[in-house]
């Protein structure tokens, strides 16, 4: 029969034809595989591709198999083995689980099942002949003596091929929707994670040897306009592309190390998180959890966000069984209101601390006048609870006559300017009364509570958010923690917690899109920093240095309230010096000191209020101890002097009293202390350079 005859019936599923040198014999390796390769010594060998109308053999004694009992017999894998050789090698698995021999013709052929074995392990076939001169003889496989059936030869997609002298036949692609074929993608190659085929060039002028034109233009004009395209737009560095964003990137920069940073909701983050945060992960849509997403192409994604949802746990010393974690909200405020969404119907009731009392406003808020102000508050019933008006202490007995009256679904602990510790045990009793929900947004606190340097609320909880970049010092987003299996005290299915399906559900996609991966990576070694010995002595260190603070501005005559801190903040009444703190800010700011004003007990509005809130993570983050910060409070003491001074001879309007900073000599000679002190301490995360320095 010649070729043109056996066509119609050929196909790489139904008989499997290899090219090989010339020579007269069969080729074998020692362990019975079959071996065919291809030699590329000669200059014209560059790539080839295997096609089944066009194997120029003679296949008298193979008998014909369809595709699926092929498979049904074995799956055939064509791998490639790299070397000065240039061989390829053919595999088969068998599914029964036992190793089958046939042979046909004086050739023999092993299938192995249960998996695909190495090419690394198989032997070189020695082969003579003259290079790329295709024999005319029949190198039979037999799979089992089934019977022919025909089948269209373009069923079976090409396995593509790349040769150089002095190098083995690599396997480029392979496209297949099965997984019988891995593709290989040879290291040399310029797009190393890429399998592309390079171009066809045929092996025999007078050969039927087809040619993938598509290949073949793409790989000519890779060395063409496509490269310098690409790097014009996608690898010139930020001070090149955009030199006007660059320069106020740097000067954000200076500003950083040449200042004392004490918002006590902010930090320095490491180079680590950084780098993750600016990295190739934005690339990639992921929405959906690990194992389930909407798109494909998140293997590693789902790698990368476990090992976060992992590492949650254990910097907090969750058990995995008693406790789930999202980690992919945008900030703890989103967090915050997919609890609400995934727990509560429209205007249900939630209860926190009020903003004045050192709540925070996702908790809830509206004004005196009537204004909701949170989206909590517009789409649910909110009431606050307030702290004593003559201590600034939460008043629980207050606090349980409130919950019963308004019967909360969900009792928020928790705050954003509250110094002392929470009794989670007082607020879970009150939250059992009315059959609540006990919530705690621990943002502020999360790094004292993962270094175990604060009472924890995973005690009593049901619910507990976070934000990642507070004393956490990781990047900028949130994490809901949520109980699973059996509530405490009960033995039946359906005293469960279910939190786990609604809260996921709720995160995405009812109020979110994809997660932003990069954050994920970056939130993922951050957690790793968290759950180490420097990070608790770190925590430590900021507690010492917020008392340290504290006691540095009562000798000079502050008032704190609650009297001092039991955590990394302090809220510091400005009252008796008859200073707001909206003024007090600004006279900081034009120090080089950055500071935020907060309302106090007895206040009735946050954007004049009575009190700063200091905080001591960020300036810990750089080194400073407790002697530094006495420094830092004899300069907040110096900057209340200066906004008396100015107060006195300009308008109270806050307008009317930055003109009058301005050329303020004390300010001067203030602000040149500050920068002195805080340009010799490290910074984490960037280096300066010199040029910045001078």
């Amino acid at each position: 029969m010649d070729s043109d005859e056996m066509k119609p019936n050929l196909s790489l599923g139904y008989k499997l034809h290899l090219m090989q040198q010339g020579g007269g014999r069969d080729d074998r390796a020692e362990d019975g595989s079959l071996h065919s390769a291809l030699s590329n010594d000669g200059a014209a060998a560059d790539s080839f591709q295997v096609s089944p109308m066009h194997l120029n053999t003679s296949c008298d004694n193979f008998p014909a198999m369809s595709m699926g009992e092929l498979r049904s017999q074995g799956m055939l894998q064509l791998m490639t083995q790299g070397g000065g050789g240039g061989d390829t090698a053919m595999h088969g698995a068998g599914q029964d689980g036992n190793e089958s021999r046939h042979s046909a013709g004086g050739a023999e052929a092993r299938v192995s099942s249960g998996a695909f074995a190495a090419v690394g392990n198989l032997q070189r076939v020695k082969r003579r002949g003259s290079p790329l001169q295709p024999r005319h003889r029949t190198v039979p496989f037999r799979a089992s003596p089934v019977a022919s059936h025909a089948s269209p030869c373009d069923a079976q997609p090409p396995i593509l091929y790349q040769g150089g002298p002095g190098q083995g036949s690599q396997l480029l692609s392979q496209s297949t929707s099965h997984g019988a074929f891995q593709p290989v993608v040879p290291t040399e190659h310029p797009q190393k994670s890429i399998p592309r085929a390079p171009p066809n060039s045929s092996l025999n002028p007078g050969s039927s040897w087809s040619l993938n034109e598509e290949a073949f233009q793409y790989h000519h004009d890779r060395g063409g306009t496509r490269r310098p395209s690409v790097h014009e737009w996608g690898n010139k560095p930020l001070a090149q592309s955009d030199p006007d964003l660059w320069e106020l990137m740097e000067r954000e920069k200076l500003r950083q190390w040449k200042g004392i940073e004490l918002v006590a909701s902010e930090n320095f983050t490491s180079l680590a998180v950084i780098e993750a945060l600016g990295s190739h992960l934005t690339n990639k849509y992921s929405e959906g959890l690990p194992g389930n997403r909407y798109y494909k192409g998140n293997q590693y994604i789902d790698q990368i966000e476990s090992l976060c949802q992992s590492r949650a746990l254990a910097a907090f010393h969750l058990d995995a069984e008693k406790w789930g974690v999202n980690v992919q909200s945008y900030s703890c405020s989103s967090a915050n209101f997919s609890v609400y969404t995934a727990l509560l119907q429209p205007q249900d009731r939630i209860m926190g601390l009020d903003v004045l009392s050192g709540g925070h406003v996702s908790h809830g808020y509206h004004t005196h006048s009537g204004k909701k102000i949170s989206a909590a508050s517009i789409y649910f019933q909110s009431l606050p609870f307030k702290v004593h008006p003559e201590t600034g202490l939460i008043d629980y007995e207050k606090l349980e006559e409130t919950v019963l009256l308004f019967r909360p679904k969900i009792l928020i602990c928790g705050g954003s300017s509250y110094p002392r510790e929470w009794d989670y045990g007082r607020f879970r009793q009150i939250a059992n009364k009315v059959n609540a929900i006990l919530m705690c947004d621990m943002a502020h606190i999360s790094g004292l509570v993962a270094a175990e340097e604060c009472d924890s609320p995973f005690d009593y909880c049901d619910v507990v958010t976070s934000t990642t970049h507070k004393s956490l010092r990781g990047p900028r987003g949130g994490m809901i923690f949520y109980r699973k299996g059996l509530k405490p005290h009960k033995r039946t299915v359906d005293d469960v917690h279910n939190f786990e399906k609604d809260i996921n559900f709720a995160v995405h996609p009812t109020l979110q899109g994809g997660p932003h991966n990069n954050h994920v990576a970056a939130l993922a070694t951050a957690l790793k920093q968290a759950a180490s010995p420097e990070y608790k002595e770190y925590m430590k260190q900021v507690k010492k240095n917020a008392q340290a603070l504290a006691n540095g501005l009562k000798r000079r005559g502050c008032k704190l309230v609650t009297d001092g801190t039991d955590n990394h903040l302090i809220l510091w009444d400005l009252r008796p010096f008859g200073v707001t703190g909206n003024l007090f800010e600004e006279v900081c700011e034009a120090c080089h000191i950055t500071v935020n004003k907060s309302a106090v007990y007895g206040d009735s509005s946050a954007w004049q209020p009575g009190g700063i809130r200091l905080g001591t993570p960020a300036m810990t983050s750089r080194g400073c101890i407790e002697t530094d910060f006495d420094t830092i409070a004899s300069f907040l003491h110096k900057a209340v002097q200066i906004t008396l001074v100015v107060q006195k001879g300009t308008a109270k309007l806050q307008r009317e009293f930055i003109k009058g900073l301005q050329n303020n000599s004390e300010i001067v000679e203030l602000r040149f202390k500050v920068d002195n002190f805080a340009s010799a301490l490290e910074m984490p995360g960037f280096k300066i350079s010199a040029a910045m320095k001078s």
